[in-house]
């Protein structure tokens, strides 16, 4: 007898509510429990398709805590899913430890397919998308400028992911280690009403970037070393 999926992954949408599919809607709908970053932001998605099943907050403060109660509730037949405030579970946000702790168990998994912030920064950035590194959140000190270091031999394309108050910071770093005149592109607010994607040098995106205050979620889209 074929094992039931007992946890599953669902992306949420990133901005635009509408970026959901119908099978997400359907699982949510189905699931005993739902696992939420946070219950606030999660409740307002599941008021717009009427979806009213329990919620349990599981966020990077409390996973570790709580992974193993979960791993025991799933081995006696409980089914959830895992949602984030937006975006893909485990992309720069909880998800991990929970699937590495069930594939231990042997409690089957699903991941669905759906909205993750840098697949369209890329996408519309215009640089090459065959190959690409995906860094997520730089280091905030220790370890930053290491990292920068080895980024700027990197070939493939690069993909981080910023603060909106670090933004101009992280652009004057990438330049005095990549070199001001790389190609790069910075996407902000992404799906919402007032998305921008901005093209050009890495200085020349510093210089625009620090004329006024930046809002939204940032994406930095860097070409890979010639």
């Amino acid at each position: 007898m074929e094992q039931e999926t007992q946890l599953y992954l669902v992306p949420t949408p990133i901005g635009n509510l509408e970026d959901i599919t119908i099978r997400a809607i359907n699982i949510l709908k189905g699931v005993d429990t739902i696992l939420a970053e946070d219950t606030r932001t999660s409740g307002k998605l599941l008021k717009r398709y009427e979806i009213a099943r329990p919620l349990q907050s599981y966020h990077i403060f409390n996973e570790h805590k709580a992974v193993a109660q979960l791993v025991d509730r799933f081995n006696k037949g409980e089914k959830m899913a895992l949602i984030t405030d937006a975006g893909t579970p485990s992309i720069s946000d909880p998800g991990f430890l929970l699937v590495r702790e069930c594939l231990k168990a042997g409690i089957k998994l699903e991941c669905l397919p759906g909205a993750t912030a840098f697949v369209p920064a890329l996408v519309k950035s215009g640089l090459p998308s065959d190959k690409f590194v995906f860094e997520g959140f730089l280091p905030h000190k220790k370890g930053r400028k290491t990292r920068l270091e080895a980024l700027s031999a990197e070939e493939r394309t690069i993909i981080l992911y910023e603060s909106p108050h670090r933004l101009v910071k992280a652009l004057d770093q990438l330049a005095e280690h990549l070199g001001s005149d790389r190609q790069a592109s910075v996407s902000r607010e992404l799906t919402k009403l007032h998305e921008e994607t901005a093209n050009g040098t890495l200085l020349e995106l510093k210089e625009y970037f620090e004329k006024g205050a930046v809002k939204g979620e940032i994406v930095i889209v860097v070409d890979g070393k010639k």
